[in-house]
């Protein structure tokens, strides 16, 4: 996982609308210019400007990260079809950020062969699950999400980056069975090799099983 990733995309708000490109390391970086203003965050909700102080009549802020906008971007995501190898898909993202109530409202859309999967969630973990859910059996996706070396810490997570990856750390994930215990999720957590974004995927990659970690399967399919 090296090198920026660029997203096209687009920003929307009172004053107008405009394409824009953001630029991900996969991790906690995302970067865009907007109006000519540079902004820099770990998630597309938290993102503030870089530039000194932007004029307030251009944008609005909630403790300094841009709100009361839509902000849209489109990325590629492989998955495996089931006899037939690995395709790409294409992710469409839209987030919603309201003022002064703060509301975030997150759409993900998954197009494949002239199909589309959409999930409305706060959060790509739920969003994805339930594109997960909707595609046919034959079909997983292929991304940090679905990877057997993944986990959110059981305090919870934002609406994305905070999925943590252990794959430095197999043999002690491999253990892990639960949140306590001298192999739970939060005994190992110091172990977890960086986070990542839900999106992102590296060679290491290999399906998460029912059984791995704490946070169960992907996509969780509900209780039985």
């Amino acid at each position: 996982m090296t090198g920026l990733s660029r997203w096209p995309g687009r920003y929307t708000d009172r004053h107008g609308s405009e394409e824009i490109v953001f630029e991900s390391d996969g991790r906690e970086l995302i970067r865009t210019t907007i109006r000519g203003v540079r902004f820099e965050g770990e998630t597309m909700d938290t993102l503030g400007a870089l530039t000194g102080e932007p004029p307030e009549q251009a944008f609005t802020f909630a403790e300094g990260d841009l709100w009361s906008c839509l902000l849209e971007w489109g990325l590629t995501m492989p998955v495996e079809v089931s006899g037939q190898g690995e395709r790409i898909a294409t992710v469409h993202g839209a987030l919603q950020l309201w003022y002064p109530d703060q509301a975030e409202n997150l759409t993900v859309t998954l197009r494949l062969d002239g199909y589309e999967f959409r999930a409305t969630h706060p959060d790509f973990e739920d969003a994805l699950h339930e594109i997960g859910r909707e595609l046919p059996r034959a079909v997983r996706l292929k991304a940090c999400i679905a990877c057997a070396w993944s986990d959110y810490h059981p305090v919870g997570h934002g609406m994305m980056t905070g999925l943590a990856c252990f794959r430095g750390a197999k043999d002690v994930y491999r253990r892990c069975d639960g949140k306590k215990g001298p192999n739970g999720i939060l005994t190992i957590w110091p172990r977890h090799t960086e986070f990542v974004q839900e999106t992102w995927i590296c060679d290491q990659f290999e399906h998460r099983t029912s059984d791995r970690g704490y946070r169960g399967p992907f996509p969780f399919r509900g209780w039985n």
